[in-house]
């Protein structure tokens, strides 16, 4: 929903709950957003995302950006802190998230399938999709069992709703 100037993704609503996916295929971007989490918040950003009848969610395609309060009880987990390459990296650069009521910058750079994570102003995580290392990691992740996942250097950014409390506002994409 849109409430106040931004995308609320309400914890407390009963309905059953989607992933917002763009409508263009984005290969060399700059995506630039802001987030806040509710208490023990936890959602992410989906990059790369194939819409396809045989692909049942965004994170069955796309690699993720971890967006994830700092009292969520999966922080003490370094692969799944904000700004991370969920599941993949540990942040590169340690980042604490902002006060519950603050918002959070972050911004996400794609180049030819070269990737950098960023949060309030500190680099995350980096990565090459092209790369062996990078196809090494999903082969032996648990996302391994869905053959579409991280094979993309070009496809839809999706934001999570995961019955969490996310709001996002300020969202800018420009092609590089």
């Amino acid at each position: 929903m849109v409430r106040n100037g931004t995308i609320y993704c309400d914890p407390n609503n009963e309905s059953q709950k989607y992933d917002l996916v763009s409508n263009t295929d984005y290969k060399n971007y700059e995506f630039k957003f802001e987030w806040k989490l509710e208490k023990e918040g936890n959602s992410g950003v989906f990059v790369n995302v194939q819409e396809q009848p045989d692909i049942n969610a965004t994170y069955h395609s796309g690699p993720e950006y971890q967006l994830l309060a700092d009292s969520h009880p999966d922080f003490d987990k370094p692969l799944k802190r904000a700004g991370c390459l969920y599941t993949f990296l540990p942040q590169q650069n340690f980042v604490s998230t902002k006060a519950k009521d603050d918002w959070n910058q972050s911004s996400i750079v794609q180049k030819d399938g070269k990737i950098t994570f960023y949060l309030n102003g500190k680099v995350t995580a980096e990565m090459d999709f092209n790369s062996q290392k990078w196809k090494d990691l999903v082969k032996h992740s648990t996302f391994k069992d869905f053959p579409e996942f991280g094979q993309h250097v070009s496809g839809k950014l999706a934001l999570q709703d995961w019955s969490r409390g996310v709001s996002f506002r300020n969202l800018k994409i420009k092609q590089l």
